[in-house]
């Protein structure tokens, strides 16, 4: 659960597979006995990823700041830009759990890593692959509407002949 921190990118595959990305903000909130009232605590950002239907959907019904809940796979991956090789590849051995947080944002392509000249820059990624992703409903309405998809007439004979 946590809030859209960005507007969904939406694109179809070379393939024609439709898929939307945005970003979730999970911020985590804890009972301050001292002030006897809830207190925010620390941020995490998520990207999720969404695919066919889900990401169609998601592209016409998410926008900017709403409150989310987002069902699916979580994967956390160390990455790395190497800038002799200008690339951004996943360095060995990386693996798949939960957790979240630490998340810090990919380097840009020739920028200053901060450790030398020859020294690539490392950042963890924290992604989802959406199955389902909602309207977070204890806090606020929503209105459904149900997409039909088209579907292919059947070439069904009716008895006539064609000329």
């Amino acid at each position: 659960m946590g809030n859209a921190a960005t507007r969904p990118d939406f694109w179809e595959t070379a393939a024609g597979v439709a898929v939307a990305r945005f970003r979730l903000a999970a911020t985590v909130r804890r009972w301050d006995r001292g002030r006897d009232a809830w207190a925010d605590a620390y941020t995490s950002f998520y990207t999720v990823w969404t695919w066919r239907s889900l990401a169609a959907n998601v592209a016409g019904s998410v926008s900017l700041g709403e409150p989310l809940v987002v069902h699916g796979t979580l994967r956390v991956r160390e990455r790395e830009w190497d800038r002799d090789r200008e690339r951004d590849r996943p360095l060995q051995g990386e693996g798949e759990g939960g957790g979240g947080g630490g998340l810090a944002a990919p380097p840009a392509p020739g920028g200053d890593s901060g450790g030398g000249a020859h020294q690539p820059r490392r950042w963890v990624t924290a992604e989802i692959d959406a199955v389902a992703v909602g309207h977070d409903l204890t806090r606020g309405t929503s209105a459904f509407r149900r997409v039909s998809q088209a579907k292919p007439l059947l070439n069904t004979p009716t008895g006539a002949t064609s000329p």
